[in-house]
């Protein structure tokens, strides 16, 4: 599940507690964990709730105006059921202090060497460094296509490096950190 940024930090400030979901199917469950903009964002309860009970107290506590706009915002079939998604902030994402880590990158080098080396596709991590380096705050489907590469494909890419503390997501698209400028500088 997704957060929309404005309901991560939301959560993370305590005026957001809570999303709803359409779903066939509950697609995430309490004490799962999601690493949002705003920080690590715990789920504390799912229920299956009747859409028309929403009130608008229920949507401002979802970060909404109204019921009526919890309600338009659905996607899926209408016969499909609501989720109530209880939520409560956990605390900054644990990546956040690798970014500024900018000190001994020997292992951080060895890792995408490995990564590298492991590829079908041959070396990828430096060059999709240099592309986020080049072109900050641009789409990924964009980002996708100069690198030759599928857009799911990309971005679980993208994911890997800034498990690593490389990259950072923006609203749209992806920057270096202080960290992946710091390794680039290196190459």
């Amino acid at each position: 599940m997704i957060l929309p940024v404005a309901v991560a930090r939301g959560v993370a400030e305590g005026d957001v507690d809570r999303v709803y979901r359409r779903w066939a199917r509950s697609r995430i469950v309490a004490g799962s964990t999601l690493r949002t903009a705003a920080g690590v964002v715990e789920v504390v309860a799912v229920e299956e709730v009747d859409p028309a009970a929403i009130t608008d107290d229920d949507a401002r506590a979802a970060g909404e105006p109204s019921a009526d706009r919890v309600r338009r915002a659905f996607r899926g079939a209408p016969s499909d059921p609501v989720f109530r998604i209880r939520l409560r902030f956990a605390g900054t994402d644990p990546r956040e202090s690798l970014r500024d880590a900018t000190g001994d990158l020997d292992e951080v080098v060895a890792t995408l060497d490995r990564m590298d080396r492991r590829s079908r596709r041959g070396p990828w991590t430096r060059p999709t460094l240099r592309l986020v380096a080049e072109l900050p705050g641009v789409r990924a489907a964009e980002l996708a296509e100069r690198a030759g590469r599928d857009t799911l494909a990309f971005k679980r890419d993208i994911r890997a490096l800034k498990e690593l503390g490389l990259t950072e997501s923006l609203e749209t698209g992806y920057r270096l950190s202080p960290r992946g400028a710091a390794l680039l500088a290196r190459s």
